[in-house]
């Protein structure tokens, strides 16, 4: 790929995908793909690399799309492009979730901030430290969300944290009972150097997928799961007003933003979210906040105790495709 005609300073389609493919995605399947056209680029869905077992209506998948459309605005942004998204924009091609189209943009923008925060961002499932999320951060999460038409629900009083956790317990209970989730997780089992999936030693792949396929262990991640939660310092639910995929784009636009601006406090996050997951317990999940709405995302939000390396990702080759 070369320079498109939008860019007079060196600005390559090659770098923006590479911020893009730094989002977060369930069990990193990365499913998106990029076609760049004269005016920018489009963001497809891969459904080669859905979860239908876990995610059934692709609306995690969809989640991390519109992860990876945010990124692509911030890494514009930092480049001195504006990147203007047209959501859904044919009816006819429903894997076409995003087309974005590039332009100039003098002057600085709030996204091009976030850019150093594309590659200090991880899915952090360790405890965190104890200390508490300072409130300006607290402020900073929350209007990151809602700039992107989404709301996080922090969830502050014990009683709400208490029922988050319960539900984060119950979902695993569920899901590990049902032998088709634990293959499909299993099957996302892989070594790094596969550059997707939930990456382990080359060495324990082989006996993790056994083990992940033959035992329900729901109970047993349940407790470890709900402790994380208990011990989490900040608990929140990203929900948004609507459940159809262009919330769950917009979902997934918010979701980064509000990851990004936790690493620029120093902050990294992780996921419970088996209530989210799970039909029967997703409303559920939003009657915790208080509030209408459709829950997305449970975080859990802290500050880190130690460094851990980015996840692996598949080459740039293998998510570019042409018109």
């Amino acid at each position: 790929m070369s320079n498109r005609p939008w860019s007079d300073s060196g600005v390559t389609i090659e770098s923006l995908v590479e911020a893009a493919v730094l989002a977060p995605s369930s069990h990193n399947t990365q499913p998106w793909l990029f076609r760049p056209h004269e005016a920018g680029l489009d963001v497809l869905a891969d459904r080669t690399r859905a979860l239908p077992v876990n995610d059934p209506e692709d609306r995690e998948l969809t989640i991390s799309c519109g992860a990876a459309v945010f990124n692509l605005r911030v890494r514009a942004a930092a480049q001195g492009l504006a990147a203007a998204v047209e959501a859904l924009p044919d009816d006819q091609d429903p894997d076409l979730l995003a087309r974005i189209t590039l332009a100039a943009a003098p002057g600085a923008s709030h996204e091009a901030g976030l850019d150093d925060a594309l590659a200090r961002r991880r899915t952090y499932r360790q405890r965190f430290a104890p200390d508490a999320v300072a409130s300006e951060a607290i402020d900073a999460l929350v209007a990151a969300a809602g700039s992107e038409r989404a709301t996080l629900h922090v969830l502050e009083a014990p009683d709400r944290r208490a029922r988050a956790a319960e539900l984060v317990a119950e979902g695993d209970a569920m899901q590990w009972a049902n032998p088709s989730w634990r293959r499909e997780l299993a099957a996302w089992m892989h070594a790094r150097r596969r550059g997707d999936g939930l990456a382990l030693p080359a060495l324990a792949v082989p006996v993790a997928q056994v083990v992940v396929r033959t035992f329900d262990m729901g109970h047993g991640v349940g407790a470890k799961d709900r402790q994380l939660a208990d011990e989490s310092p900040l608990l929140a639910v990203l929900s948004t007003d609507g459940d159809a995929p262009l919330d769950w784009l917009q979902a997934g636009q918010a979701l980064q933003r509000v990851l990004l601006t936790a690493a620029r406090h120093g902050l990294q996050a992780s996921y419970l979210n088996q209530p989210a997951q799970v039909p029967s317990l997703r409303p559920k999940l939003q009657q915790v906040t208080g509030r209408p709405g459709y829950a997305q995302v449970l975080l859990r939000i802290g500050t880190p105790t130690q460094a851990l390396p980015p996840a692996p990702r598949r080459p740039l080759a293998d998510v570019l495709v042409s018109a």
